[in-house]
C-alpha cells in the first residue's frame, strides 16, 4: 500500500538529486522523502475520512458504549485495531488525531497508538519464519496487552487533563455535540438529529483537516528530520560486542539505544534477524527493536504538538517500562530456542 511513496522517495532522492543508494547520506535523504509524503498524505486523508464518518454516525453511541461498562472491550478494541493496522509510529498519529477529534475516550486512543507500530501482518509472517509460532503468538500477545494496560492507566490518572489545549478542546467540542441533539446542519456534527447532506459534511470534515493539519505539518517535518538526521548512528557491530553477554542492565541499555533510531515493524524484522545470527539474547533484541519501532524520537517529536510534557513523560516511562520487562521475561532460559 505504501510503496508509491517508496518509488517515489527513489526517484527524488537517487535519480532527480542523483544521491547514492549506498552512502548515508542517500539513505538518509531518502528516508526523510519517504516517510514525509507518507506521513502527511496519511495526515490528510486519515483526518478527512475520520471526520467525514463523524459527520455521518452517532459517535455519542459508540464513545458511551466504550466509556461504559465496555471499557475493557474499548482498549480491547483500540488495541486490536492498532495490531491490524499497517502503520508506523508515526503515520499512527494521524489516526490518533482522528480519534481525539471524534471525543473517543483517550486510552481506547492510546491503546491503539501503542500498539499500532508494535504489531502487523507483515511483521506477524517475518517472525513466524524467523523465530517459530512460540515466540509470534507471545510477541502479538505481549504487545495488545501493553496496549490495553497502557490504556487503562492513562484513563485511571485522568491523562485527557495532559493533552494541548487544541485536542483537549476538539474531544470537549466533540463529546459536547455529541450529547447535544440540537445542532444546527450547518455546524455538521456526528451527532445531528437531521440528516446532514453531503456538501455539509465534506465542509466539516475539510475544515478539521485543515486545522489540525495546519497545526503540525511543520511538526512532521521537524520530526522525521531528526530520525533521517539519526538513521544508521549505531556503527554495525556495536550492538552485538557490547550488550552481548545478556548482564540485566543491557535490556534497558538496548532500550534507551533505540529511542533515537527510527523504523517501522516490518523494516525492524532484518535487523533483528542480525542481532540474533551474532549472538545477542532474544530479550535484548526484541527490547532494542520494540523500542526503535515505538518510542522513536520522531514521534515523540510530532506528539509534543499534541501532548503536554507531563503526558509525553508518563507515556515515554509507560513504553520503556513495557520494553525492558518484556525483554528481561524473553531473555529467561525458555524462550531460548
Amino acid at each position: 500500500m505504501f510503496e508509491v511513496f517508496t518509488y517515489f522517495a527513489d526517484w527524488l532522492a537517487y535519480q532527480l538529486i542523483g544521491l547514492s543508494s549506498d552512502t548515508r547520506l542517500g539513505e538518509a535523504v531518502h528516508f526523510f522523502i519517504e516517510d514525509t509524503t507518507k506521513i502527511l498524505a496519511l495526515l490528510i486523508v486519515m483526518i478527512y475520512v475520520i471526520a467525514l464518518f463523524r459527520a455521518s454516525l452517532k459517535v455519542e453511541r459508540v464513545r458511551d458504549y466504550l466509556a461504559g461498562k465496555k471499557r475493557f472491550f474499548g482498549y480491547a478494541s483500540g488495541s486490536f485495531f492498532g495490531a491490524i493496522t499497517p502503520f508506523c509510529s508515526c503515520s499512527s498519529i494521524p489516526v490518533f488525531l482522528g480519534f481525539t477529534s471524534a471525543g473517543i475516550p483517550l486510552g481506547i486512543t492510546m491503546a491503539f497508538l501503542i500498539t499500532s507500530p508494535l504489531i502487523n501482518e507483515v511483521a506477524i509472517l517475518l517472525l513466524f519464519s524467523l523465530l517459530g509460532w512460540k515466540f509470534t503468538l507471545a510477541y502479538v500477545a505481549l504487545g495488545i496487552t501493553i496496549g490495553i494496560v497502557s490504556g487503562w492507566f492513562l484513563d485511571a490518572i485522568g491523562a485527557q487533563r495532559w493533552l494541548q489545549p487544541f485536542a483537549s478542546n476538539a474531544m470537549e467540542k466533540a463529546q459536547a455535540q455529541s450529547d447535544s441533539s440540537t445542532t444546527s446542519p450547518t455546524q455538521a456534527s456526528p451527532s445531528s438529529a437531521s440528516p446532514i447532506s453531503l456538501n455539509a459534511r465534506h465542509q466539516f470534515a475539510k475544515q478539521e483537516m485543515k486545522d489540525i493539519v495546519g497545526r503540525i505539518w511543520k511538526w512532521v517535518f521537524i520530526g522525521v528530520g531528526v530520525g533521517a538526521a539519526l538513521h544508521g548512528f549505531v556503527p554495525d557491530g556495536w550492538i552485538e560486542s557490547h550488550l552481548g553477554a545478556g548482564q540485566w542492565w543491557s535490556v534497558p541499555a538496548s532500550v534507551f539505544i533505540g529511542i533515537p533510531l527510527y523504523s517501522n515493524a516490518t523494516g525492524v524484522i532484518p535487523i533483528m534477524e542480525s542481532l540474533l545470527r551474532n549472538g545477542l539474547p532474544l530479550g535484548t533484541t526484541l527490547a532494542f527493536c520494540m523500542s526503535t519501532v515505538a518510542a522513536s524520537v520522531p514521534e515523540f517529536v510530532m506528539l509534543k504538538q499534541v501532548m503536554q510534557w507531563r503526558l509525553l513523560a508518563i507515556l515515554f516511562a509507560l513504553l520503556l517500562t513495557g520494553f525492558t520487562v518484556t525483554g528481561w521475561v524473553f531473555n529467561l532460559p525458555f524462550w531460548q530456542f
